[in-house]
Formats: structure tokens, sequence, C-alpha cells
């Protein structure tokens, strides 16, 4: 098969039962001791950060207003 010949339309449908079939098998899904260490690095930046981000509605009028 070449992604390339496939429709956007078709892409989608590929893409979400790819999706579709890891979630199906997220138990055998590992996290390795980096990505844990990462993971735990991020929250602890965001935690210390204090910023919690804006409301959908400030964002959404900031995009639509440039």
């Amino acid at each position: 098969m070449k992604i390339d010949s496939l429709t956007t339309n078709e892409k989608v449908v590929l893409a979400q039962q790819l999706w579709d079939s890891v979630v199906a098998n997220e138990d055998s899904l590992e996290v390795s001791a980096n990505q844990k260490a990462e993971l735990g690095r991020r929250v602890s930046e965001f935690e210390s950060d204090g910023n919690t981000g804006n409301p959908w509605a400030s964002v959404k009028t900031r995009i639509l207003n440039k």
C-alpha cells in the first residue's frame, strides 16, 4: 500500500484503525525509565511554573482575531 495514493479520508480512517489497534493492546506498551524520568521532569516543571494556561474562549478569540 502506498500511503501517498490514499485520499485524505482514507488516511484518516487508516490512522484511526491504527490508533484503535494500539489502544486495544495498551497493556503491552512499556514506558522506559528514560520516558518515566522525562514525564516526571515535565510534571515537576509544570507544577512549579504556576501558569495554568488560558481558558479556551480566550485562546479561540485570540486565534480568530489574527
